[in-house]
């Protein structure tokens, strides 16, 4: 699909498309929605203090998601070779800041050290390289991540179940999908943020066998001994936009 093609799509959006030419393309492939409801006491001081933590029916939640990124390029260049296409994994909870829900990322590897380097430098995000590898066989992706640095991994295999669904308004699955907006922070805790912009979620039921999965554990989270919440996505095709610096007021709340 054309960029020009995502920006047409845009009923689905809680707000307008940011201002300004996005700046980078990516594709997201083999995508899988792992969540674990968590006490909201175990974010509590994890979170910066100008995120406000946002909750579904009073629950938070913790979410896992491996995937392949292919296809990125920046704005009117290519796809480069070597710097296009690398797996990427992700340890992540929901936040607000002034009542715009986005995504507050712990940790994310990739096995791609030019790309790690650069959202780190640049969106701030917690990068770190990874050893990973992907393999389709028939149905089943078969995903293993072991980070360079200290002992973060995850192993297992995973597929798609059922018919495809975009979810709906209101519903847990929309929660948990549907967010047009990543937060980090600066070193002195003023919060940054991302837009990006994709079309609605197509998504299906999944199954999951874990061999490992340690990913959570540098960030202080033990995740619950209990089956998580399951999503798959063949393809999402994003637009990016640079991050922009939000002024903080009103922050460190946590919702009842």
């Amino acid at each position: 699909m054309r960029a020009s093609q995502i920006e047409q799509q845009t009923a689905h959006r809680p707000w307008p498309l940011p201002r300004g030419p996005w700046i980078m393309y990516q594709a997201w492939k083999h995508l899988l929605f792992a969540h674990w409801p968590v006490p909201i006491e175990s974010l509590r001081g994890r979170l910066p203090s100008s995120l406000t933590l946002d909750l579904f029916e009073g629950q938070a939640f913790i979410g896992v998601v491996p995937f392949v990124m292919t296809g990125v390029h920046a704005r009117g260049l290519p796809p480069l070779p070597g710097l296009a296409e690398f797996p990427e994994l992700n340890v992540r909870t929901y936040v607000r800041l002034r009542e715009r829900p986005g995504v507050f990322f712990f940790s994310l590897d990739a096995d791609n050290a030019p790309a790690v380097f650069t959202a780190r430098t640049f969106y701030r995000l917690p990068y770190h390289h990874a050893e990973m590898n992907v393999e389709r066989q028939g149905e089943w992706i078969h995903y293993s991540s072991r980070r360079r640095q200290g002992s973060a991994g995850f192993a297992g295999r995973y597929r798609p179940l059922g018919e495809v669904f975009e979810p709906r308004p209101g519903t847990l699955e929309h929660f948990l999908t549907e967010r047009y907006t990543l937060y980090t922070v600066l070193r002195d805790g003023r919060p940054l943020r991302a837009d990006i912009h994709h079309p609605r979620w197509r998504l299906r039921a999944a199954e999951l066998e874990i061999r490992q999965n340690t990913v959570a554990e540098p960030s202080g989270f033990a995740l619950p001994d209990r089956p998580p919440l399951l999503h798959y996505s063949e393809l999402q095709e994003t637009l990016v936009w640079a991050p922009q610096l939000e002024p903080e007021r009103g922050a460190g709340r946590v919702d009842p």
